[in-house]
C-alpha cells in the first residue's frame, strides 16, 4: 500500500513582485541560511532586468526555456539497467530549472554572483546558456532512449 502524500511547504511569494518563482529563486541562490544575501542578489538582478522589460515575464520565460519536459530515470530490468525516459513533474520542471541556472551562474569564477546569474537568466531567455544545453542534452538522452519507454513503473 502506498504511504500518503506528504503537504509540501510552499514559500511565500515574494512581497516586492508578488511572484512565488522569484521567491523559490531567492531560495536556490541562498547559502548557508544567508537568506538577506541571497534576496540582495537576486533583487539587484530583477532591477537589471527592468531595463529590458517586465522581470518576471523574462524570469519565466527563462526558466520555461530552462526547464526539461523529459528525463531519463534508472530502471533494473532482469540484470540489466536501463535509462528510461519519463514525462517531468510541473514542481520537478521549476526545480530543475531553477537549479540548473542557479548551479550555471556559480560555476561562472571570476565574477560578483548578481552578474553571473544576470548573465545566465539572460542567456536562457535568448535560448543559449548552460542551463538550455544541459536541458537539451537530457532531451536528447531521452530521445536516445525511447526504445526503453515501455520498462515504465
Amino acid at each position: 500500500m502506498r504511504r500518503p502524500i506528504k503537504r509540501k511547504h510552499l514559500p511565500q511569494p515574494d512581497p516586492t513582485y508578488g511572484s512565488l518563482k522569484v521567491s523559490k529563486l531567492i531560495n536556490y541562490v541562498m547559502e548557508r541560511g544567508k537568506k538577506d544575501t541571497a534576496r540582495r542578489i537576486v533583487y539587484k538582478v530583477m532591477e537589471e532586468l527592468k531595463k529590458d522589460g517586465d522581470p518576471v515575464a523574462i524570469l519565466e520565460d527563462a526558466l520555461e526555456k530552462a526547464s526539461p519536459s523529459v528525463e531519463v530515470r534508472s530502471r533494473r530490468v532482469g540484470g540489466a539497467n536501463y535509462q528510461v525516459p519519463r514525462e517531468v513533474r510541473p514542481e520537478r520542471r521549476l526545480a530543475l530549472g531553477l537549479r540548473w541556472i542557479v548551479q550555471a551562474a556559480e560555476g561562472t569564477k571570476g565574477k560578483p554572483m548578481h552578474v553571473s546569474l544576470l548573465n545566465e537568466i539572460r542567456a536562457a531567455h535568448k535560448g543559449e546558456g548552460s542551463a538550455v544545453t544541459k536541458k537539451e542534452t537530457t532531451l536528447r538522452m531521452a530521445e536516445a532512449n525511447k526504445a526503453f519507454a515501455h520498462f515504465t513503473w
